[in-house]
């Protein structure tokens, strides 16, 4: 796949997946007054619309969808996975997509494209809650690479945020891209922009002990070349002939 190709993949799936955590939380809003059944909602919908997206766009770039997913895979691969040019390209193809999704949300449910968020999320107890669900994102995703399992990563990393979005304190957002989009939005999934910093601080402390956890569990990350990427080569296997 072409490096725009791959750009267009993670622009396109990290606007997908923020659309869907914006779109469903306006949606339980709507529907129910119970703070339960909004989450609920707003999880199982994330949980099953990321699987979707990881599957189907999986072959193309890896389906990052995730800028510290994106650095990850840099760092442990050593350049080999992605390279510092992949990188550059990523970074700002996921931020860009997720502000676009948060945009098409806010206008499917009539409401104004850009929005500014007053949902505030600060508290200690919130940051350790983004350390802890993006550490073991971290976990999930490089652990199913070293087992030659990556087959499993739409229900495995699917599961895992559905999971995640209940027993941490922050609903785990653990994905800069998306806390900078959700910022965009005044709604159910929203985040002030005075919380973003201290997420994407506590999101990167998060991939950073990830990543060291998964060296001690699993030895250093063997890398393969970027042609015979594991993420893309597993997902494409499982695609119809």
């Amino acid at each position: 796949m072409t490096l725009a190709r791959r750009a267009l993949a993670e622009f396109v799936g990290t606007g997908a997946l923020v659309a869907v955590v914006v779109g469903s939380g306006i949606m339980a809003a709507d529907l129910s007054h119970d703070v339960g059944v909004q989450l609920l909602a707003n999880s199982l919908a994330t949980a099953a619309g990321l699987a979707v997206l990881i599957l189907v766009l999986g072959p193309v770039s890896g389906a990052h969808f995730n800028p510290v997913v994106s650095l990850a895979a840099w760092i442990l691969g050593r350049g080999k996975d992605i390279s510092g040019r992949d990188l550059l390209v990523y970074l700002p193809a996921q931020f860009a997509g997720g502000i676009a999704g948060a945009m098409v949300a806010n206008l499917m449910f009539a409401l104004p494209a850009v929005q500014t968020s007053t949902h505030d999320r600060s508290g200690v107890h919130l940051l350790l809650g983004e350390v802890v669900a993006t550490a073991g994102l971290i976990v999930v995703i490089f652990a199913l690479i070293r087992q030659g399992r990556t087959a499993l990563a739409p229900v495995a990393v699917g599961g895992y945020i559905g999971a995640a979005y209940w027993f941490t304190s922050s609903t785990s957002f653990a994905n800069p891209a998306v806390s900078v989009a959700r910022a965009f939005t005044d709604t159910f999934a929203g985040i002030s922009p005075a919380s973003v910093p201290g997420f994407i601080a506590a999101q990167l402390a998060g991939a950073f002990l990830g990543a060291l956890l998964l060296i001690a569990l699993y030895g250093r990350v063997q890398h393969t070349s970027r042609r015979s990427n594991p993420v893309r080569q597993a997902a494409a296997a499982d695609q119809p002939r």
